[in-house]
């Protein structure tokens, strides 16, 4: 019809992530789900998603129970696959990318000769990054990677790690980082920054925002079944249980401050190792372990936390900080990844040394004079998957068309 604009002609991606949710593990990668959910969404982009699942020759425990999870299916308007590929616990690191190449190379040209893909992504630099280059380059498609902060800081410390890294870098048409803290990382260990752009998180606003936090307080600490004095300070960290988290620096810090209670959200190796030191300091009632809670019920506990804690080794750019601001709740961070460019002010937390002295130190000031929820919320109103998902769309778009350069050039 005349004055009519055409729409778009849509571009198809193929997208290689070992980070993603399966049945067994519903909240491992979310913040990938949501954001190829978004791509697909609000954009002129078709998403397929190959889920690459480890599984060791003789599956016992957790790997019997994730490779029963590597089931095909469309979810939330997206189609995965997860293939089993062979797994080496603990020594396999120096083998996976090949490993995930072969499993699932058959599958992507399958795919791809049934319906072709424009261009193909890893949404982890490894061992995604080396294995979605392999698939790149055998159904020449031009290839994107993106660096969280793991990657980065963990697997770029090992040299065989670190060279697959360089070699896949320097094939990409367009690297993403989620942060600028994270892309002067990349440029550090050798990563060329020409084609580097910047890639922040998204949110979901409906879901994350403040709500009443007197009546949630009461209905959580019914709920959970637990003494949660609901005028003591309520502090959370969210995250898995790991050393690298920091959780044992939080538990030592509630030493110095006598009323809070502390709620862990997260999973983890580490758990039984903190539930050891916070029944030797004396805290086995102030402090709660949660468990992996539900994505609905996460809102509810950040928003009725006084402050969240999370003193990480290492980061890119955290969900859970986003998360907890938006749930109008200030944070105390280690001064890790991105947290200069979300805590730009006192009324989105603190940023503290990564010991507990400081951890206390930095959560009593923020009791003292508590930023109101909204003046919280605030510091996370930037960060939404729609932004995310156009972002992606138009960088995706010049990897396509090869006009990465010039796109990055553009303020």
């Amino acid at each position: 019809m005349s004055g009519d604009t055409a729409p778009a002609a849509t571009r198809r991606l193929l997208s290689i992530s070992t980070l993603y949710p399966n049945r067994q593990r519903p909240r491992f990668g979310s913040f990938v789900a949501r954001s190829l959910e978004a791509l697909a969404r609000h954009e002129a982009w078709e998403v397929t998603v190959i889920n690459p699942i480890g599984v060791p020759p003789i599956a016992m425990g957790r790997y019997r129970a994730l490779k029963e999870a590597a089931v095909d299916g469309m979810e939330n308007g997206i189609p995965v696959h997860r293939p089993v590929f062979p797994l080496l616990p603990r020594i396999g690191g120096r083998i996976n990318p090949a490993m995930i190449a072969r499993s699932i190379l058959p599958l992507a040209r399958r795919l791809h000769a049934e319906t072709p893909f424009d261009m193909v992504d890893a949404q982890f630099f490894y061992p995604d990054g080396p294995a979605a280059e392999r698939i790149a380059r055998a159904l020449d498609l031009p290839l994107a990677i993106k660096a969280r902060g793991g990657d980065i800081h963990f697997w770029g410390g090992k040299r065989y790690a670190r060279k697959a890294m360089m070699r896949s870098a320097g094939t990409a048409d367009l690297l993403l980082a989620v942060c600028g803290a994270l892309a002067e990382d990349m440029r550090a260990i050798g990563i060329p920054p020409d084609r580097t752009a910047l890639h922040y998180t998204g949110l979901d606003h409906d879901r994350f925002r403040p709500l009443d936090h007197a009546a949630l307080r009461r209905r959580i600490a019914a709920e959970l079944g637990i003494d949660l004095p609901g005028s003591a300070p309520w502090l959370a960290t969210v995250g898995a249980l790991v050393e690298r988290k920091g959780q044992q620096l939080v538990l030592s810090a509630l030493e110095e401050l006598p009323a809070a209670h502390l709620l862990l959200v997260g999973e983890g190796p580490d758990e039984a190792t903190f539930r050891r030191q916070a029944a030797r300091q004396g805290l086995a009632d102030r402090v709660h372990f949660l468990g992996s809670v539900d994505h609905d019920v996460l809102p509810l506990l950040l928003s009725a936390a006084d402050i969240m804690v999370l003193p990480s080794a290492s980061e890119g750019l955290a969900n859970a900080w986003i998360e907890a601001l938006a749930c109008g709740t200030p944070i105390v961070i280690s001064d890790v990844g991105g947290a200069r460019e979300v805590v730009t002010g006192r009324d989105a937390g603190l940023i503290v040394e990564r010991d507990a002295r400081s951890i206390a130190a930095g959560v009593q000031d923020l009791l003292a004079a508590l930023p109101t929820a909204d003046a919280a919320a605030a510091a996370a109103r930037r960060f939404s998957w729609r932004e995310n998902a156009r972002m992606l769309a138009r960088y995706y778009d010049a990897a396509v068309t090869g006009t990465v350069k010039e796109t990055l050039r553009v303020k």
